[in-house]
């Protein structure tokens, strides 16, 4: 028996270090291949989590709209390794009559698609020109997979500001304007 329990020993602690070792060149890999983060004062005030404060649609005109209504909710995150990820949801979204996340109805599904949205990935900051880029890896909105989002940025206290660069929809020059506050 005590011949077992040192074999059994030996076989938990050479499985321990292989997970270990496993770790950390996995690790090791992901640092030097993965998104690499710029060392300056504006990539570290992306980092942490933020909490939607406003969402506004600007057509050139000055015409204001909400796109996700007047009191959207959402938190944008920036892990300060180069991930980041964003949700973006209407508030008091109806819930499926079914309580089945697969079984709601072609309206509920629709309502449900239409007042969301998610994506995550990577993301790179060029401080001297203000503004950051999403890699999105993943996304709610299939065409966006693997495109590059940039955002137009700005900081002011606890607030985090990203901007569209213009684009046209239905035939009007717009932007996007989302208001970020950091919390704590």
């Amino acid at each position: 028996m005590d011949r077992f329990i040192k074999k059994y020993l030996r076989l938990a602690v050479l499985l321990v270090g292989f997970i270990f070792v496993t770790n950390y060149a996995l690790g090791q890999q992901e640092s030097s291949s993965g998104p690499q983060k710029s060392s300056g004062k504006a990539e570290e005030q992306f980092t942490g989590t933020w909490k939607l404060v406003s969402f506004q649609q600007v057509k050139s005109n000055g015409e204001v709209s909400y796109p996700m209504g007047p009191d959207a909710d959402g938190w944008i995150m920036y892990d300060g390794k180069g991930h980041m990820c964003v949700q973006l949801t209407r508030a008091n979204r109806p819930k499926f009559a079914s309580n089945n996340f697969l079984g709601g109805t072609p309206e509920e599904i629709k309502s449900a698609f239409e007042g969301y949205f998610a994506y995550c990935g990577t993301y790179e900051v060029n401080e001297k020109e203000g503004f950051v880029v999403h890699h999105l890896k993943l996304s709610m909105y299939p065409n966006w997979i693997g495109t590059d989002q940039k955002r137009f940025f700005e900081f002011s206290g606890d607030r985090l500001t990203l901007k569209t660069p213009p684009f046209q929809q239905a035939g009007d020059q717009q932007i996007l304007i989302l208001v970020w506050e950091r919390l704590k």
